[in-house]
């Protein structure tokens, strides 16, 4: 492959050899409503030869439109790009979205598309996307100017689940209240956090139950609480089975600080600080809470382990 994987700008990819199928949106959580869409460039790109590509768009939209209120993303931008090539796409296209690239008139952004990317053949999109100058732009406007610049235009209807379409917004939803078994149906995989494990206070030690520490902090924050994962050191193939706390530990921590995700582990564990983890969210099994005591929370937690074991078998 003799282009880079993932770009900041249309000129770097403007002297693409062969035809260019390119899927266009946000895709905050690549969920299986994203796949539909992307997933349709690569086959198409495989097919025939060429390159599949996604344009993406960093910072979100709603920081321009709306900066009191944006929207609050379940991953960072390096993220998604992974989970996108992970899918099968050959280049990722990271575009700043800024008031110049939103004031393009929705009848214009096909010809200026093309004109950046020459190699483009076609577009792939989700049946609600919108675009352009006061995002006035539907499907029906892609297929119109599509066809006066010889690109072909595919929308994909929107992924249903019991009955209701499959969006990010629901699933933030779902992540915010707790439902991560219902977050992970919608996602087509499992929630995960993943980074370097930090040393902590070790208090989690001092009362039977070590724990793994990663700092961590998305946009969009899951509901505090205790949770049955499954976790492995990064790269590896093994998983193990373990309990995780999300929060800020109420009854040993004092004053406002950043959640932090510990994790017990159920089996033996060679990890330490240092060590880079991944780990996969499977069931929530109680919000987080401030007890009396420490005896309180070790009884607490011990009820957790067994609740973990209850559901690894």
């Amino acid at each position: 492959m003799n282009f880079p994987t993932s770009v900041e700008s249309f000129k770097e990819l403007a002297a693409l050899r062969g035809e260019l199928h390119l899927a266009i949106g946000v895709f905050d959580g690549v969920h299986l409503g994203h796949k539909a869409v992307i997933e349709s460039a690569v086959f198409s790109a495989r097919r025939s030869g060429g390159i599949s590509g996604v344009l993406t768009f960093d910072p979100h939209p709603s920081r321009l439109f709306r900066p009191d209120a944006p929207t609050l993303l379940m991953m960072g931008i390096d993220t998604k790009i992974e989970m996108l090539h992970a899918v099968g796409v050959d280049v990722v296209i990271r575009k700043h979205f800024d008031a110049a690239f939103a004031s393009i008139p929705a009848e214009d952004f096909l010809a200026e598309l093309k004109a950046a990317l020459p190699a483009l053949k076609a577009i792939y999109i989700g049946q609600n996307f919108r675009f352009g100058k006061k995002r006035a732009g539907d499907v029906s406007t892609l297929i119109q100017s599509g066809k006066a610049l010889g690109l072909n235009v595919f929308s994909v209807e929107r992924i249903q689940h019991n009955g209701e379409p499959i969006s990010s917004t629901r699933i933030r939803k779902e992540l915010e209240e707790g439902a991560i078994e219902a977050a992970n149906d919608l996602l087509g995989y499992n929630y995960t956090t993943a980074g370097e494990i930090v040393g902590g206070a070790k208090l989690g030690r001092q009362i039977g139950f070590p724990t793994l520490n990663l700092p961590w902090s998305p946009e969009c924050l899951p509901r505090f609480g205790v949770y049955y994962v499954r976790y492995r050191e990064a790269g590896k193939s093994t998983w193990q089975s373990g309990v995780a706390n999300y929060g800020v530990k109420p009854t040993v921590s004092e004053g406002d600080q950043s959640p932090n995700l510990e994790v017990h582990a159920l089996e033996d564990c060679d990890l330490s600080a240092g060590d880079s983890l991944e780990v996969e969210w499977l069931r929530f099994i109680r919000p987080e809470q401030k007890f009396d005591s420490v005896d309180a929370l070790k009884e607490q937690i011990a009820k957790d382990c067994e609740t973990a074991r209850a559901l690894a078998q």
